[in-house]
């Protein structure tokens, strides 16, 4: 089970850590590169919002639905932002990301918090600085080989 739990938080990071690169889209709509703080906002309420509501959510439907339905509500919208054609879209996509990472991450934290020991939080969190080492070289392999940026959010997803 921790090996699924560290898993999920490698993959967790790996997929927010592609996600600030929204700045290479952003100057491809048109638009300046500074609004990238744009999607960076509306991930961040998505997060917090999914944060606020997990334990009500966890309670109800268990920690392995929850996760579960974060982590492809998460790629669903990374596969929302390697196929976005305009800045709106991938605002509009930002939102289900964030609440999908919000749910991933508070409800395993407090999986991890409530059934094991204090060392195995510090190895999650650990496997999240490997998540958040993967992103930007998985995107950057991507975008070196094919300078296709949909691509690197669909190869993320």
């Amino acid at each position: 089970m921790l090996f699924i739990i560290y898993l999920a938080f490698v993959s967790l990071d790996c997929r927010l850590r592609c996600s600030e690169l929204p700045g290479l889209p952003c100057t491809v709509f048109g638009v300046p590169v500074s609004f990238s703080g744009i999607v960076f906002m509306l991930i961040a309420i998505g997060t917090i919002a999914s944060s606020l509501a997990s334990n009500h959510l966890t309670n109800r439907f268990g920690t392995g639905r929850v996760t579960a339905v974060s982590v492809l509500v998460s790629a669903l919208a990374l596969f929302g932002f390697g196929f976005s054609q305009s800045f709106l879209t991938l605002c509009i996509w930002a939102v289900p990301y964030g609440l999908g990472a919000g749910g991933v991450d508070a409800s395993i934290n407090n999986y991890v918090a409530l059934h094991y020991q204090s060392r195995h939080m510090s190895w999650l969190h650990g496997t999240w600085g490997i998540g958040a080492s993967f992103g930007p070289v998985i995107m950057g392999q991507i975008l070196s080989v094919s300078h296709n940026w949909h691509l690197g959010y669909v190869a993320v997803a």
